[in-house]
């Protein structure tokens, strides 16, 4: 089938409007992009991780970081707040192998955010979730639709 914010131009809009939201936070757009693409990549969404990967470097991302997101916890480039960021969607993201995000996580992350930046955090992850089983669930593909 077609994407299915195609068919229902209302999901579409109101996806947007959530970004839109999120955007005015404050939240720093590369952390969103090393986000979406640790998201793309535990959710196994090539739409994603191809795009999310598109953006960060247009935002200036280097290779080794885009590289490195997978192994992020063994690798230097990335600062206490995206650890933070990425620690909570990998956890946020893989709900079935935990009853909640754990305390340690969320205690980090609610240190290097502030409350509207880790609610847009939060917003963030959860909506690029929803765009990895949209994708996945009706085989989008990769680079086609970015």
């Amino acid at each position: 089938m077609p994407h299915p914010v195609y068919v229902i131009p209302e999901a579409m809009d109101a996806l947007l409007a959530l970004s839109k939201a999120v955007d005015r936070v404050g939240l720093p757009p590369r952390t969103r992009e090393l986000v979406n693409l640790r998201a793309g990549q535990i959710n196994g969404c090539g739409v994603c991780t191809v795009g999310h990967t598109r953006i960060a470097k247009k935002l200036g991302e280097t290779d080794d970081r885009l590289a490195a997101v997978s192994g992020w916890r063994d690798a230097p480039y990335f600062d206490d707040a995206e650890r933070a960021a990425l620690a909570l969607t990998e956890e946020m993201t893989r709900l079935a192998d935990r009853a909640h995000v754990s305390d340690e996580v969320w205690d980090e992350a609610r240190a290097q955010f502030d409350e509207p930046q880790l609610a847009a955090l939060v917003l963030t992850i959860s909506q690029i979730n929803l765009w990895n089983r949209l994708n996945v669930a009706t085989r989008q593909v990769a680079g086609q639709s970015w």
